[in-house]
């Protein structure tokens, strides 16, 4: 679970220095995205990262989204948590 607040924190961070860079295109910021997942250590593709750039007179907007799953084992049991951490900057 922390790695997945500090993953959701670094999804606003790329956000907000991505959405003001007009020449970077969504699969750069994906590329970006994918570098933090590596640091995070999450179990993420370039397939479950969703990258959507909205550029309209005056404003500018990004929205970058995971999604995914973590297999949880306890002795005894194991089960699935599903986390979507999102972010998105005008």
């Amino acid at each position: 679970m922390m790695a997945n607040y500090s993953f959701a924190d670094d999804l606003r961070n790329v956000a907000l220095m991505d959405s003001g860079n007009f020449q970077k295109t969504e699969e750069d910021v994906r590329t970006d995205v994918m570098r933090k997942v590596k640091d995070q250590n999450l179990p993420i593709e370039p397939k479950q990262v969703t990258v959507q750039r909205i550029n309209t007179p005056g404003m500018s907007a990004l929205y970058i989204a995971a999604d995914y799953s973590v297999t949880v084992n306890l002795p005894f049991y194991s089960f699935d948590m599903h986390f979507n951490p999102n972010s998105g900057n005008k």
